[in-house]
């Protein structure tokens, strides 16, 4: 089958120095209904966009336990299990109220639930990666990344990533462990990117495609490149996907 597009053309990364993927990935957030909450309106279309991804080369899927919560970790596994060739990287950290309702949790006892209950979901006994989706500031941050940091001597995780965070907290959790992919706080990017690219980090952009641009047009060629190239930072960073609007409802955008 010939394909327009390939996710190779982004060019690769390799975690840790060792797992490596291709730049354009999978951000997993909008497979889920209106406000992330729930599941999608449309469960086929949710299907037939995840099984895409293969045929496009795209072999880096990012998601998180709070995302439904859970129903983006139930779709991937439905669609993609066993992840041949797949590198599924989730995060954990958020509690969910409602639509568009975030909360962060980090006390040590809820972190590691997170790992534990994602795994039975995903139905895989090791996270190649798993991210830390916020640091709470009603826990001392230390007491979460040494319960991160046990998880993954335990076993659990092999690499660990952190999501809205300054560069303090990146510091604060070297002595701990590598964080490997770093979701810099929107109001110190600029600093905290200057402070990856030094210490030779993966920066890991939040929302490196508009969702208004990203209309069926996505999967032209021409349009993917533009967008990769807009969104590659100085050749450290990866372009995640959205959702892929030629098969998925305009709901999504909720």
């Amino acid at each position: 089958m010939s394909q327009s597009v390939s996710a190779s053309a982004s060019g690769t990364f390799a975690i840790g120095g060792e797992l490596i993927v291709n730049r354009l990935g999978f951000g997993a957030m909008r497979i889920t209904g209106a406000g992330i909450w729930g599941p999608p309106a449309n469960h086929d279309a949710a299907m037939a966009t995840l099984k895409r991804l293969p045929e496009l080369d795209i072999n880096f899927i990012d998601t998180a336990d709070s995302y439904g919560p859970y129903d983006s970790e139930y779709l991937i596994k439905e669609a993609l299990h066993p992840y041949k060739g797949l590198l599924v990287a989730t995060k954990g950290g958020l509690t969910r109220h409602g639509p568009d309702i975030w909360l962060p949790l980090g006390r040590p006892e809820y972190l590691r639930q997170c790992v534990l209950t994602s795994l039975r979901r995903l139905e895989i006994e090791r996270f190649d990666l798993w991210q830390l989706h916020r640091v709470d500031p009603k826990v001392p941050r230390e007491e979460q990344f040494e319960a991160v940091a046990a998880m993954q001597r335990e076993g659990l995780i092999k690499h660990v990533g952190l999501s809205e965070v300054a560069v303090e907290d990146i510091e604060a959790a070297q002595g701990r462990n590598r964080t490997e992919p770093v979701q810099p706080r929107r109001p110190k990017e600029r600093k905290c990117a200057q402070f990856l690219r030094e210490t030779r980090h993966w920066f890991h952009p939040l929302v490196p495609a508009r969702r208004r641009r990203a209309r069926k047009t996505w999967l032209d060629r021409k349009h993917y490149r533009q967008q990769a190239w807009r969104h590659h930072w100085r050749n450290r960073t990866r372009v995640a996907a959205q959702a892929f609007k030629s098969n998925a409802p305009n709901s999504w955008n909720g």
